[in-house]
């Protein structure tokens, strides 16, 4: 087995709520109240490590919630590095509407990075030891949207693989540089990169196709909530329908699905099985509520309903 290291620019605590009815003016009474440490690496790291493997989370945190942040990752035993900033940690809430069954999710921006601060981070990164680095989740205020490009400058000759899992001018700078491993966007985010309208699979495929083809990316997972996932490589594209479940949450399935992506590559399987564990790591996560991501009983026990492509 393999190690990872991953980074999240812009991390999270993550509130989980229940209440009966979401009503506007009204104090709501909450139940189940749930706290986790969050954001797309440290995602990725907790349910790599419960899969068995071993990672390493790099994170920013700083201002008055920076140590509960840091306090909920010691409690999910991942072995860290913090980067200290000046401006506090987000705290983002998953509230489930138990009347109707929809969950509402609040997200803040993210705090303001100085320049100082990026830069130290880029230091830290200059000394990784891992095999694979996964950059994961949004870029915050003050960040240059090619980040994660140089990022992955600085690592590729050293033989690391990088994975890539972000929106916007941060994906797109990511793909444009080149050289990467796996990429996982939503249907969303590579239609944004595109340009263009992606109505089918075969579209999506296309797309998909046109990176890897292009030697920006060895593997392109575009992923498609309930209806699946195509998979773009150099033998061609390929789609797997999703296991139907009954969705209780939509918290961390992207970064399930990469964290299982991830560990099946790491522990040589091709990237064909690799898919279709991260297909099933991704749908184990939207059957606990909140934000507890996928367990891998859940993802074995999926795994067997998703055919081998």
């Amino acid at each position: 087995m393999k190690n990872i290291a991953t980074l999240t620019m812009n991390p999270t605590i993550d509130v989980s709520y229940d209440v009966d009815k979401m009503q506007p003016t009204h104090k709501m009474r909450t139940e189940n109240e749930w706290y986790a440490p969050g954001g797309g690496g440290i995602n990725v790291a907790r349910v790599f490590v419960r899969l068995g493997g071993h990672a390493r989370c790099y994170y920013l945190s700083g201002g008055a919630t920076g140590p509960a942040l840091d306090g909920l990752i010691d409690r999910h035993q991942l072995v860290r590095t913090r980067i200290p900033i000046a401006g506090s940690t987000r705290v983002a809430s998953a509230v489930l509407e138990r009347e109707s069954g929809k969950e509402y999710r609040f997200v803040p921006q993210g705090p303001h990075i100085a320049e100082r601060e990026w830069r130290e981070c880029l230091d830290r990164l200059a000394d990784v030891e891992c095999e694979y680095m996964v950059l994961s989740g949004s870029l915050p205020p003050g960040v240059p949207d090619d980040y994660y490009a140089r990022i992955a400058g600085l690592l590729r000759p050293r033989g690391i693989e990088i994975v890539l899992d972000s929106s916007g001018a941060a994906l797109a700078a990511g793909i444009d540089a080149g050289g990467l491993t796996l990429i996982k966007p939503s249907r969303g985010e590579l239609r944004q990169y595109a340009g263009r309208s992606l109505d089918d699979v075969d579209a999506i495929g296309k797309a998909a196709m046109e990176i890897v083809e292009a030697g920006k990316a060895r593997f392109v997972a575009v992923t498609m909530g309930h209806e699946g996932a195509v998979l773009a490589r150099e033998e061609g594209p390929a789609f797997l329908p999703a296991p139907r479940i009954k969705a209780a949450s939509a918290v961390g399935a992207g970064d399930s699905f990469v964290a299982g992506m991830v560990f099946a590559l790491a522990s040589g399987k091709d990237e064909r099985e690799a898919f279709r564990f991260g297909l099933a790591a991704g749908s184990a996560a939207v059957l606990r509520a909140g934000n507890a991501l996928a367990y891998p009983e859940d993802i074995e026990r999926l795994l067997a309903r998703i055919e081998p492509l």
